[in-house]
């Protein structure tokens, strides 16, 4: 395992979902904000791919959803 690599797809990880709650309550409305949060959403899962690649698939889900839950609550 490249541990540089997992710690710079943790690191984007983190930061598409700070990005992600910022759009949920941010000034944007409508369908602006639904784009905003999807393409948000899109890059998390490319994320995740590419750290599955790293750690394993159950790994990388059980990541994701601490950042999850650290990040958003």
């Amino acid at each position: 395992m490249c541990e540089s690599e997992v710690a710079r797809l943790r690191s984007q990880i983190e930061r598409e979902l700070e990005a992600m709650q910022r759009g949920l309550y941010g000034l944007a409305l409508g369908t602006a904000r639904h784009e905003f949060i999807r393409r948000r959403m899109d890059y998390l899962g490319r994320y995740q791919q590419r750290l599955a690649g790293q750690v394993g698939e159950e790994q990388a889900i059980q990541l994701v959803y601490t950042l999850y839950v650290q990040v958003v609550g």
